[in-house]
C-alpha cells in the first residue's frame, strides 16, 4: 500500500514535471514533425507561422527561432548575444521579449530551443550587454543599472546616475569588470522629446553640438570615471572583446561630416582616429570589432552611395583591407563569422543610401581577392526595413540569425548557410 502512495505521488511529480518543461521548450511534437518536412514556401507571415520552411529563391532553410508570444528582438548586430550552456554541450542566445510586465531578458537554447526568462524587474530596459565569463546580463532601467545572473536569476544593483547626469550604458569590457557608456545632456533628451523619429531628431543633435562624455563604470564598486568629453555626439560604444582597455566609439551625424570611427585607451584617455575620410562625400560607420579584436570592420562609400566596400582596419599594423560588393549587395549591416573566413550583410531597400534596386536580401559573403562573392540566403521583399535584420553568425558559424517583421511585428530567425538538400 505504501508502495502504491509513492508511486502516485512520483507520477504526480512528473506530471507537473512535464506541464513546467512544456511551459519552457519552444517546439512542440507537430513543429518537430513539420521542422523534418520543412516545406518549400515563399518567406513572409505564413511560412513565419508554419516556422521551418524552405526559401524557393535561394533554397536555403529558415526557422522561425524563438516561438513565444509577443515582440521578441535579437541583438544589434555587433552585441553578442551568445555564451555557452551551463554543462558547456551547447549554446544559448540572449534576446529580449515583449511581456505584460515590460520588455524582459530571455534565453534561448540554440539546440533544444527551451526558453527561459532570465529578469522580471518592472520598467523598460536598455542594453544588450552579456558577460560570458560572469553568466550575467547588464542592463539600465531609468537611471539605474542592474545585473542579473543567466543561471539563478539573481539581481544586483551596481550603479545609480546623479539626478545632475543623463547616463546609459552599451558595452562591458573583455576582462568583464567595465561598464562603457556615455553621459548625455538634458537639451539632447528634449530633442528626442520633441522629435521621436529618427529623421527629425538626427540632425539636429548633431547641428547642436550639444556635450557628451564618454564613461566607465566598475561593476563591483559603482565606482563612474569619465574618460573624454567632446561637444559631439559621442556614441556607438564597444569595448574590445580581447583588450579590457581599448574602448571604441563614434562621431555620430551625417557620415559625410564627420570622421566617424575612434578609439580611446581608457588607462591613457588619449583618442585615435580610426580611419580618416579622404575626398568630398566619403562615408565609413556601422563600425565593429573581429572575434579576435585585431581589426574594426566597417561600411566604406568612395564616395557615398557610389562605390561600395567593407573594409577592415588592422590595429596591429595599421593596414587597411577592402573587400568590393555590387550597389545590390549592400547592407545596413555587416558580420563577420567565428572563423574569420566569410562574412554576413542584411541587405537594405531602394530607400538606402545605395538605392538598391534588388537589395531585400540576406547574404553570405565570401571574399575573393579584392572583392565579396556573395550568396542570397533569405529572400526579404516581405520585411518592413524600418526594423532593420542585424545579422549575427550563430556560433558554430553554420546559420545566420537575424530579425524581421514578416508577422506584422519584430520575431528573430536563423537561416542555415549551407543549401538544403531537400
Amino acid at each position: 500500500m505504501k508502495t502504491h502512495k509513492v508511486l502516485g505521488v512520483i507520477i504526480i511529480f512528473l506530471c507537473f514535471s512535464c506541464k513546467e518543461k512544456q511551459w519552457t521548450t519552444s517546439f512542440d511534437k507537430e513543429a518537430v514533425k513539420r521542422e523534418s518536412e520543412a516545406p518549400v514556401m515563399v518567406t513572409g507571415k505564413e511560412s513565419s507561422i508554419a516556422k521551418v520552411w524552405i526559401d524557393p529563391e535561394t533554397g536555403h532553410r529558415v526557422e522561425k527561432l524563438i516561438d513565444r508570444e509577443g515582440e521578441n528582438k535579437s541583438f544589434y548586430f555587433h552585441n553578442n548575444p551568445f555564451l555557452p550552456t551551463k554543462d558547456k554541450k551547447g549554446w544559448l542566445m540572449v534576446f529580449y521579449g515583449s511581456t505584460p510586465n515590460g520588455t524582459q531578458l530571455f534565453t534561448v537554447d540554440l539546440k533544444s530551443k527551451n526558453i527561459v526568462q532570465i529578469t522580471n524587474k518592472s520598467g523598460e530596459k536598455s542594453g544588450e550587454i552579456v558577460g560570458v565569463k560572469t553568466r550575467k546580463v547588464y542592463y539600465r532601467i531609468n537611471d539605474s543599472i542592474f545585473s542579473t545572473h543567466i543561471d539563478t536569476h539573481k539581481t544586483a544593483f551596481i550603479f545609480k546616475f546623479p539626478t545632475d547626469k543623463m547616463g546609459s550604458i552599451a558595452t562591458l569590457n573583455a576582462d568583464e569588470t567595465m561598464l562603457g557608456g556615455v553621459i548625455s545632456s538634458k537639451e539632447e533628451q528634449e530633442i528626442v522629446k520633441k522629435y521621436p523619429e529618427k529623421k527629425d531628431f538626427f540632425d539636429r543633435i548633431y547641428d547642436a553640438k550639444l556635450k557628451r562624455t564618454l564613461i566607465t563604470i566598475d561593476v563591483k564598486t559603482g565606482n563612474l570615471t569619465e574618460l573624454f568629453s567632446e561637444n559631439a555626439w559621442l556614441n556607438h560604444e564597444q569595448f574590445s572583446p580581447t583588450d579590457p582597455k581599448l574602448f571604441m566609439y563614434c562621431h555620430e551625424g551625417p557620415w559625410h561630416k564627420v570622421d566617424r570611427i575612434w578609439a580611446i585607451n581608457i588607462e591613457t584617455k588619449m583618442p585615435k582616429l580610426i580611419h580618416k575620410r579622404t575626398v568630398n562625400m566619403e562615408i565609413a560607420g556601422h563600425e565593429f570589432f573581429s572575434p579576435e579584436g585585431k581589426t574594426i570592420w566597417f561600411d566604406l562609400q568612395i564616395p557615398r552611395g557610389e562605390t561600395f566596400y567593407l573594409a577592415g582596419k588592422n590595429l596591429e599594423n595599421g593596414e587597411e583591407k577592402r573587400y568590393a560588393l555590387k550597389r545590390d549587395e549592400w547592407s545596413i549591416h555587416y558580420n563577420i563569422a567565428p572563423d574569420l573566413k566569410t562574412f554576413a550583410g542584411d541587405g537594405g531597400n531602394d530607400g538606402q543610401v545605395a538605392h538598391a534596386k534588388d537589395g531585400r536580401w540576406i547574404y553570405h559573403f565570401v571574399p575573393n581577392g579584392d572583392h565579396f562573392e556573395s550568396t542570397k540566403l533569405v529572400n526579404m521583399k516581405n520585411h518592413n526595413y524600418k526594423l532593420e535584420p542585424n545579422v549575427h553568425f550563430s556560433p558554430d558559424g553554420k546559420w545566420i540569425i537575424f530579425r524581421a517583421n514578416f508577422e506584422g511585428n519584430s520575431q528573430v530567425y536563423a537561416v542555415e548557410i549551407d543549401k538544403s538538400k531537400q
